[in-house]
C-alpha cells in the first residue's frame, strides 16, 4: 500500500460512518475496526481519541440539520443530555474496574431482542404517541439518558441506535424526532469525553482531522436524506445498524470464548 492508501481508506470509512450515525448512530462500527485494522499497533485510547475527534463535527452537522428542520422538544433533550454525560463519565470510570466483556453477552441478547420487537411492530415509530404528561416525559428521558449515557463511557458502539430506540419505544416519538435528540445529545457526550483525550494526546490529527471532514460531508448527507424521507427510511437502516451490532457483539464473544 502506498502511503496514501490508508488515509483513503480511513476517509471513505469516515464519509460511510457520518451518513450511518447521522440516521440512526452506529458510525462506531465503521470507523472503529478500520482504525484498528490500517494502524494494528496504535494503543486503543489513541484510536478512540482519533475517532471520537473525526466524528463529533459529523454529529454536529446533523444536529444542526435536525434543529433547523425538526421540532426539538429542548427540555427532554436537556435533561436527557446531562445525565447521559454525567453517567457516560462515570461508565468510563467503571470500566476501568470491570472488563467490558461481562456486559457483551447481555448486549447481544439486548440488540436481538431490541430487532425482534422493531421488526414485528411495522407502526413502531411511524406516528408520534407520547405514552407520558408533559411534566413526566423530562423525568423519563433523564433516566433514559443517563442508563444509556453510562454504555456509552463503559462499552460505547451503538450508543446513539439504542439512544434513538429509546426515544421510540418508551417516549412515544416517531423515528425522525427521536433521531434528532439522539444526535444532540450525541454531540453533548462527545465533546465531554473529547476533552479527555485530546489533553492526554490521544487524536492523531494528521489522521483526525481529514477523517473529520468526510464524516461531516456524510452526515450533511444522511441527516438530510433522513428529513427528507422520514421515519420509515430510518427505520429500515435502524434495522441494519442493530443487525450488524448485532454481528458485532456476537464476534467479540465468540472471540473471547475461543481465546486460551
Amino acid at each position: 500500500m502506498t502511503d496514501f492508501t490508508p488515509l483513503f481508506l480511513l476517509c471513505l470509512a469516515a464519509l460511510m460512518a457520518g451518513f450511518i450515525d447521522s440516521v440512526v448512530g452506529g458510525g462506531g462500527l465503521i470507523q472503529i475496526p478500520v482504525l484498528f485494522i490500517l494502524f494494528p499497533g496504535f494503543p486503543v485510547p489513541r484510536v478512540i481519541g482519533t475517532n471520537r475527534f473525526a466524528s463529533f463535527m459529523g454529529t454536529g452537522v446533523a444536529a444542526w440539520q435536525y434543529i433547523k428542520r425538526v421540532a426539538v422538544p429542548w427540555q427532554i433533550v436537556l435533561w436527557a443530555g446531562v445525565a447521559a454525560s454525567v453517567m457516560s463519565y462515570l461508565g468510563a470510570r467503571v470500566s476501568s474496574l470491570m472488563p467490558a466483556a461481562v456486559l457483551k453477552p447481555i448486549m447481544l441478547v439486548l440488540m436481538t431482542c431490541i430487532a425482534i420487537y422493531t421488526y414485528r411492530n411495522k407502526t413502531l415509530g411511524h406516528e408520534e404517541n407520547l405514552r407520558l404528561s408533559p411534566t413526566q416525559l423530562p423525568w423519563l428521558a433523564g433516566l433514559l439518558g443517563g442508563a444509556i449515557g453510562f454504555y456509552n463511557g463503559f462499552v460505547g458502539p451503538g450508543t446513539g441506535s439504542l439512544l434513538v430506540f429509546g426515544f421510540v419505544s418508551l417516549l412515544g416519538f416517531d423515528f425522525l424526532r427521536a433521531s434528532a435528540q439522539a444526535k444532540i445529545i450525541n454531540v453533548v457526550a462527545d465533546v465531554s469525553s473529547l476533552i479527555f483525550f485530546v489533553l492526554n494526546g490521544y487524536v492523531v490529527y494528521e489522521l483526525a482531522v481529514p477523517m473529520m471532514v468526510c464524516n461531516m460531508a456524510g452526515s450533511f448527507i444522511g441527516s438530510r436524506m433522513a428529513i427528507g424521507r422520514g421515519s420509515t427510511f430510518i427505520r429500515t437502516l435502524f434495522l441494519v445498524v442493530v443487525f450488524g451490532l448485532m454481528i458485532r457483539f456476537g464476534y467479540e464473544i465468540v472471540i473471547q470464548w475461543t481465546k486460551p
